[in-house]
């Protein structure tokens, strides 16, 4: 994350995303796929990391290889081509001032209830207790159900989920570079693949 000052001398928190170019790799049509839907491809790389089916695949749109393939459902087979390259220019062409961005989370492992869910732990030290600061405590009933039911907030794998962050404004757009800075946070580590829904 980064930061920008706001024309009333704000100081506003940032996420730089790099949104382009993408090149469209296929369209989807109801009458050959059953949807509607165009396939983005984005990020380069070398044929001798790619199969030799997406090597094809990739030959036929007209493009070098590439790393992320992502499907877009809507029917846009009358406005694009295979091959045509979409900037950030293009996907905020209609003057979008908020985007979603749809993300994997951070993954942080096998958690507790403290961290995991904000569990206040079991309490003081008192009344011959003397390691359970961070438990969490009494979770199941007592003669009926004689279980833990199911649902249960406890310790468990946090984090590497899909999330998506909705209506992030759109803080500035620099369209030589393909960059897109919006207000706050968004999913996943530094590097990492965002998709943009607007």
């Amino acid at each position: 994350m980064t930061s920008v000052f706001s024309a009333e001398g704000k100081n506003i928190p940032c996420t730089v995303i790099e949104a382009g170019p993408c090149v469209v790799t296929q369209l989807r049509t109801v009458e050959k796929d059953g949807y509607a839907a165009v396939q983005l491809a984005y990020d380069e790389t070398s044929e001798k990391h790619t199969s030799a089916p997406l090597q094809g695949h990739f030959k036929k749109a007209g493009t070098t290889p590439k790393r992320k393939l992502v499907e877009f459902p809507a029917d846009f087979s009358r406005e694009l081509q295979l091959g045509d390259v979409l900037t950030v220019e293009d996907i905020l062409k209609d003057e979008i001032s908020f985007v979603d961005v749809v993300g994997t989370s951070k993954g942080k492992g096998f958690q507790g209830v403290v961290h995991r869910y904000g569990f206040a732990g079991v309490g003081g030290q008192t009344h011959g207790q003397h390691n359970r600061l961070r438990h969490p405590g009494s979770m199941g009933a007592s003669s009926w159900p004689s279980r833990v039911l199911p649902g249960m907030r406890m310790a468990g794998h946090m984090g590497n989920a899909r999330v998506k962050v909705m209506n992030l404004r759109v803080v500035k757009v620099i369209p030589e570079n393909n960059i897109l800075v919006v207000k706050g946070s968004v999913p996943g580590a530094k590097g990492s693949y965002v998709l943009l829904e607007a």
